[in-house]
């Protein structure tokens, strides 16, 4: 208790005279009046039931989460509702981690009380088995930074938390139909809190005997004679009241306090209520968003504008329809092809001929023509015109890829019948030159 005692921070008596002189011209230290709020900032993790607000240096997170237990005796159709608190050494100087100190219990009745006095959640509806299975809502509060008012910015964090949590969704079954059967989110959607109305907590300073201040920050906290959190929503009900410190307060400064927290409440409630439907929205983008498909045509749009989407989408599933082969290539769907000279030939090989890669047609051309010379090797410039014309063909080859051999060959066979025709056109000349000198001979 010494050690706590001693690491805690105290002002000096001139800081403590300035701040009351300060406010006597209704003035702060920070530049606020005196029922002014410090700057409200509301955030939420990617996970539900987590929340972080800063009020001000006040920095605060809350986590809720959800169990089944069995309920109380006298309670057998509610579940539970319960507020833990976490002082971190890192907040302030004064906090020791391990055993909760005053303060901490006290920051917990206050934020318990105000949530299951008032009825704000309802329990009922956390009943899955009477008299067997509830659910047991846990509210989880850590104090990062203080600086100041931490009944309020802890109030905010549990209330913001709650309203987006989400408990699994459980079915009844088995042959009693008394087996509880939890469904992960994957399977069914998470089902949220019945939150019947939003408690809010609204702290107010004593300091001296007639200055009163509201939110007040962790130096004004050191100054201050007394202090009174009133809880209460914005339809004005009062929910609970606590009041700590020695300073007296009159009846009359009550109601007052009471005046001022209504219209408070009902600023914060709306603040709340405009955070918590922005998660939510996004929220359902988001779960449409991993089921939606990739593209999608709006049946509203414009006739033109339609017909280029579906064209964009049909050129797409073309493209990534071929097939890759080796002389193309598909990237980002689009077909770049290698050559231009593989473009100019339009007769060539099927893509999937693995043998029709490096294929020059200029050679092949070349190595056709050079093959059609050597089948036929006659020299018919010593022929009669007869004869010449005879041996002219104007049929293509059949085929172009012969073996050598067999071209060589049948090159051969045609040049032998050539000869022998001529030989047998030739003779009956010399016959009858032959026939005319021995006619010639005998006369």
């Amino acid at each position: 208790m010494e050690q706590r005692l001693g690491s805690t921070w105290r002002m000096t008596v001139n800081e403590k005279k300035f701040i009351e002189s300060a406010l006597e011209s209704e003035l702060r230290v920070d530049g606020r009046r005196p029922f002014d709020y410090r700057a409200l900032t509301i955030k939420f993790g990617r996970e539900d039931g987590s929340s972080e607000v800063q009020l001000g240096q006040t920095h605060i997170m809350s986590f809720v989460t959800s169990q089944l237990v069995q309920p109380y005796r006298d309670r057998p159709n509610e579940g539970t509702l319960s507020v833990f608190t976490e002082f971190s050494p890192m907040a302030d100087p004064s906090f020791e981690a391990g055993r909760p100190s005053e303060s901490a219990v006290e920051l917990g009745r206050i934020i318990d009380r105000g949530l299951r006095e008032s009825r704000a959640v309802d329990t009922e509806s956390l009943c899955v088995v009477a008299g067997k299975w509830v659910w047991s809502i846990r509210i989880d509060l850590h104090i990062l930074d203080n600086g100041g008012n931490l009944v309020d910015a802890a109030n905010i964090a549990a209330l913001a938390a709650l309203l987006t949590f989400r408990r699994p969704e459980c079915t009844l079954g088995g042959d009693d139909g008394q087996e509880v059967t939890l469904h992960p989110p994957e399977v069914r959607e998470p089902l949220p809190l019945i939150v019947h109305h939003l408690p809010i907590a609204v702290t107010f300073a004593f300091i001296g005997d007639e200055h009163m201040v509201i939110d007040p920050t962790h130096h004004e906290e050191a100054v201050m004679g007394g202090r009174m959190s009133v809880t209460l929503n914005a339809n004005g009900d009062v929910c609970a009241i606590q009041k700590a410190g020695g300073h007296g307060v009159l009846q009359s400064v009550v109601m007052q306090c009471l005046r001022i927290a209504s219209v408070k409440a009902g600023d914060i409630t709306s603040k709340i209520k405009t955070v918590v439907e922005s998660y939510k929205t996004e929220r359902a983008l988001r779960m449409v968003k991993r089921h939606a498909p990739r593209n999608a045509v709006d049946v509203n749009e414009p006739g033109e504008k339609a017909k280029q989407i579906l064209e964009g989408q049909k050129l797409k599933s073309e493209e990534c329809s071929v097939s890759q082969s080796d002389d193309m290539d598909v990237e980002q769907g689009r077909i770049k092809k290698k050559s231009d000279k593989d473009q100019s030939f339009t007769g060539r090989p099927s893509s999937w001929d693995p043998y029709s890669e490096g294929v020059n047609i200029d050679e092949l051309k070349a190595t056709l023509a050079s093959r059609g010379s050597v089948a036929v090797p006659m020299n018919l410039d010593n022929l009669g015109d007869n004869i010449r014309d005879e041996t002219k063909t104007d049929e293509p080859l059949s085929d172009v890829n012969q073996v050598s051999s067999s071209t060589d060959s049948a090159g051969k066979e045609m040049t032998m019948s050539k000869e022998k025709t001529l030989q047998d056109a030739v003779k009956p000349k010399n016959k009858r030159k032959k026939k005319k000198s021995s006619n010639t001979a005998a006369v």
